[in-house]
């Protein structure tokens, strides 16, 4: 019987929420952006197997049932988001890159639930001596993708065992069975770590001394010199330069949205909201400040409380009430800081793929009345 996919390879599901609606609650929903290098796959959970191989002592094939039963279920909540999030800023602000025009919606933060990889590992028993030269890598074979004919990705072996990394093959979303389009029947969630990592449709985890061969692990989402000006010049820095695993602390305002009017308050101010998220495992985000006088000053904003469990992985919301003057070309800054102690800088380094962007969170342009 023929696999059902759906999108194409040249036209895959790639789309983003106006960042107003994301911000509308602290667990995204169905308004979770989409990333994908080819065909969506529909598969039989029945059916499908995930091996485990490489540097193990057991090889290990292992049911959707087995991923339910024989390992004890973790559930996290945390962030995920693409790598190329705030690309668009980058190309208008700095210079123009390479790859979609991701405004500030490709991010979600969601409940997953599964086994924990550790534990997965941990029944194949892994056999590298040293850890630390190790990696984890994924593949799912279901879909032929734009730049090669699988997808991959690997983090390091010492992420993948480390217990409080929380990294978990997820065969839940928000409670319920993880969504066809999110990876069902079970994807890789890597906490901290670019979403590209994280892949969906998982067939395979190989524990080996190098990093996965695939395409967008060695030629793709890399934070590449300022050198490498176009694809010609990158050429020599595609194997010399590591690829993105950590993503960095950062903030985005949503509220209000660059070159909106604006009518302040009787007190004279506007509300301004926005998300913010920690670097790596270095969270939770402990402050965000604005500025409306182009980062001379900063105020702290409000981090909102939730009901919902959160964490070092989640993303953080927040609002301030700030007082601007009237007039035009008006503009707000935010910046977050996280418990690790890294502080959103103003301008990060411009790189021809755009990934990695974290530049002050900005709405600028604003007409206030």
């Amino acid at each position: 019987m023929a696999k059902e996919f759906d999108y194409t390879v040249e036209k895959p599901l790639n789309r983003e929420p106006p960042v107003q609606d994301l911000i509308s609650s602290f667990i995204t929903g169905d308004t979770a952006y989409d990333r994908n290098h080819g065909r969506i796959p529909h598969i039989d959970a029945g059916e499908h197997v995930v091996c485990v191989d490489g540097a193990v002592k057991h090889t290990l094939k292992l049911s959707i049932s087995q991923l339910k039963t024989d390992f004890e279920q973790h559930e996290i909540v945390c962030a995920l988001q693409c790598a190329g999030n705030r690309r668009h800023t980058m190309r208008t602000l700095l210079k123009d890159v390479d790859g979609i025009d991701w405004g500030d919606g490709a991010v979600m933060n969601c409940r997953w639930s599964g086994p924990r990889l550790k534990d997965v590992l941990a029944k194949a028993k892994v056999t590298i001596p040293n850890i630390q030269e190790g990696h984890a890598a994924f593949a799912s074979f279901q879909s032929e993708c734009q730049d090669d004919s699988w997808f991959g990705g690997s983090i390091h072996l010492t992420r993948a065992l480390q217990e409080d990394a929380d990294v978990i093959l997820a065969l839940e979303m928000n409670g319920k069975r993880l969504p066809v389009k999110h990876g069902y029947p079970v994807r890789v969630v890597t906490p901290g770590i670019a979403g590209a990592r994280a892949v969906k449709w998982l067939d395979r985890i190989t524990v080996q001394p190098e990093e996965s061969n695939n395409f967008y692990q060695q030629r793709d989402y890399k934070i590449l010199p300022p050198e490498a000006t176009d694809k010609e010049a990158a050429e020599q820095y595609w194997n010399v330069t590591p690829a993105i695993q950590d993503m960095p602390v950062n903030s985005v305002i949503a509220v209000p949205q660059s070159g909106e009017t604006v009518e302040l308050s009787s007190r004279g101010t506007t509300r301004v909201e926005g998300y913010a998220l920690p670097q790596g495992d270095q969270g939770p985000v402990v402050k965000v400040e604005v500025s409306v006088d182009d980062g001379t000053t900063w105020r702290d904003a409000e981090i909102l409380d939730h009901v919902e469990p959160s964490g070092k992985w989640c993303w953080v919301l927040w609002k301030a009430d700030v007082g601007l003057e009237k007039g035009d070309k008006r503009r707000v800054l935010s910046r977050a800081t996280d418990k690790g102690g890294n502080t959103q800088p103003a301008v990060p380094q411009w790189n021809l793929r755009g990934v990695g962007y974290n530049g002050y969170g900005e709405s600028r342009d604003l007409r206030i009345l």
